[in-house]
């Protein structure tokens, strides 16, 4: 069925059809949804290349992604079920992983291409050169996570400072006194909030920080092995561990059995879980407490929160601050009595 067709049956003009059904903010509410069920009923599906014509619009959306960010599998699976519908694309862009330089250049080249309507940035610092430049460019954006840049930006998050403090605070309501933090990379948005809920849930109970209990780095269960062979081999040694991901709470159960020691006896261990599904918490031996928040979801939302940023809600509305659930299971326990002890 044609364009003209379908807005025939309608009784509407082939432009209010169309408009109606780009996301123009000039058609009522109550237009695109008879319009929306219309097409549903009758079959009908735009000519995306028609529609691009007209739109001015690419049909995509960027993503930058380090080449080494596994775990934005996820993420991306949540965009790509969200968007299915909108005959919508996605641009995925890899770039060096720390490579600044380089991910500006690539941004710019995605803004005046024309390739892309949209971008989504990943991994923001607190002052970050991407959302400045990005928005000088004038190309929408979301950012996954939160800046502290005066900037005005979108922005989706999770609550890492509540997550990590009440899951440092777990640990002291057990009895741990030593407990080692795994972060993310240093100087990250989300890491620099997980340092401060780490050191807020000390403050509350009078203990004062050891900046040698706390390590950063990717998460990677090479990572997390070394940090916490380190960890081990101090005297004290730390009776618990608050690791930053899944794989980084691979490497502490590697490197706790490797020094004849037992998860959730003699060290506890809690990690942040991402919901991977070939990676649960339910299924690792003992099974391991988690503060738990699903990336699938934060993708499908960070791509329904970039469309209403394409069809005109200011990026100054868009600010969401997901709670982090905590979920308790076997790798946590009481501290040992002697602790440390060789």
């Amino acid at each position: 069925m044609k364009l003209k067709e379908f807005a025939k049956q309608l009784g509407l003009s082939p432009t209010t059809v169309s408009r109606a059904l780009s996301g123009y903010p000039e058609v009522s509410e109550k237009t695109r949804k008879r319009v929306a069920e219309e097409a549903v009923r009758l079959g009908y599906r735009p000519n995306i290349n028609a529609v691009r014509l007209v739109t001015g619009r690419a049909g995509a959306i960027g993503v930058v992604m380090g080449r080494n960010e596994f775990q934005f599998s996820e993420f991306m699976s949540g965009m790509a079920e969200r968007l299915d519908s909108e005959d919508i694309d996605i641009l995925v862009s890899p770039v060096a992983d720390h490579d600044m330089k380089a991910e500006l250049q690539l941004y710019s080249r995605l803004a005046t291409s024309g390739r892309v309507d949209a971008v989504i940035i990943h991994s923001p610092k607190p002052n970050d050169e991407r959302i400045l430049l990005l928005h000088k460019l004038g190309i929408p954006f979301l950012v996954h996570g939160r800046s502290e840049t005066n900037v005005p930006h979108a922005w989706l998050d999770i609550d890492n400072e509540g997550a990590i403090r009440r899951a440092t605070s777990h640990l002291l309501d057990l009895g741990h006194r030593r407990i080692a933090l795994i972060n993310g990379r240093d100087g990250l948005t989300f890491t620099l909030h997980r340092d401060k809920g780490y050191r807020e849930a000390l403050e509350q109970r009078g203990l004062p920080f050891d900046p040698r209990l706390v390590t950063h780095g990717q998460f990677t269960d090479e990572i997390g092995f070394r940090s916490a062979r380190s960890f081990l081999e101090q005297s004290p040694r730390p009776t618990a561990f608050v690791a930053g991901s899944m794989m980084t709470a691979l490497g502490v159960y590697r490197a706790v059995r490797s020094v004849g020691l037992v998860v959730g006896q003699d060290i506890s261990v809690i990690a942040h879980d991402d919901v991977f599904p070939y990676l649960t918490a339910d299924n690792m031996v003992p099974s391991l407490s988690t503060s738990r928040s699903s990336l699938r979801a934060a993708g499908a939302r960070s791509a329904d929160l970039t469309l209403q940023l394409l069809t005109g809600r200011p990026a100054t509305e868009i600010h969401e601050l997901w709670p982090v659930e905590l979920i308790l299971r076997e790798s946590t326990g009481p501290a040992p009595e002697a602790q440390g002890a060789a």
